[in-house]
């Protein structure tokens, strides 16, 4: 079971913005997209999510197509952590995060939706805030209220959902240094626990250290996939991002010229 990205392509206007892309992500695993700006990594994603349908190819969650799957089953099983949110309305800190509930349950109460929030709110940094007006809030405490949101979303005991999987697009944004790795690390934990993780962030040396596997896209296409020892080399990083780079072949970290 797993999520299958098979020849994925989609054009929009006429212009192509991915084209045959396949991979599997795999609960436990932890997978980094990287590239330069307008690789196609946000449309990768979004097509993943199922948010823009695929002009070409398919994507299958635990072997049924996303097509074929209903809104509140993909909620269950996954949820999204897109690069822009904003929130027009004054809404609390704890009112965002609240909103990454799905109801799976009739007989669920107030009190335990009020646990899972402060559950995903403390693993997000963010409990001290949670009485909190949102939009007065930093661009990186804003960050990690829609990770807790995120969190809440997939922290349910529907048994019958199975594999669980969370997506998250520059999650690391207006985050500090601290909060950053916090944040890597928290995703590293729950991949550990069974989940599913796929992300984008630009940082090469925190995806080389993260990461379980690595894709790099290039105008739409995948130009390097694999583990980051099989990806992180010299060429295909100067190659792909248009820069001088070298990579040490013990630590894979990059330095650049």
């Amino acid at each position: 079971m797993s999520i299958n990205i098979d020849s994925v392509s989609l054009n929009i206007n006429g212009v192509r913005l991915i084209k045959n892309i396949s991979f599997i992500i795999n609960p436990g695993e932890l997978i980094t997209i990287l590239g330069p700006n307008g690789s196609g990594k946000s449309t990768l994603l979004r097509v993943i999510s199922g948010d823009l349908l695929p002009t070409k190819g398919e994507v299958e969650i635990d072997n049924v197509p996303l097509s074929d799957m209903s809104f509140k089953t993909q909620a269950l099983k996954r949820s999204v952590m897109s690069q822009s949110q904003q929130v027009l309305y004054d809404y609390s800190v704890e009112e965002i995060i609240e909103m990454g509930w799905v109801d799976y349950a009739d007989n669920c109460g107030v009190e335990l939706i009020k646990q899972k929030c402060m559950k995903a709110a403390k693993e997000s940094f963010v409990d001290h805030l949670l009485k909190r007006n949102f939009n007065t809030l930093s661009g990186g405490e804003q960050r990690r209220v829609h990770f807790a949101r995120t969190l809440l979303q997939i922290d349910h005991q529907y048994d019958s959902i199975g594999n669980r999987y969370i997506f998250l697009d520059e999650p690391t944004a207006n985050l500090d240094l601290l909060f950053e790795l916090k944040l890597i690390r928290l995703l590293k934990a729950k991949a550990k626990q069974g989940i599913g993780v796929l992300l984008i962030i630009h940082d090469l040396n925190l995806a080389s250290k993260f990461s379980d596997k690595i894709a790099i896209l290039k105008n739409g296409k995948v130009g390097a996939f694999g583990q980051p020892f099989e990806v992180f080399k010299s060429k295909i990083l100067s190659d792909i991002f248009g820069l001088a780079m070298d990579v040490d072949s013990k630590t894979l970290r990059v330095t650049y010229y």
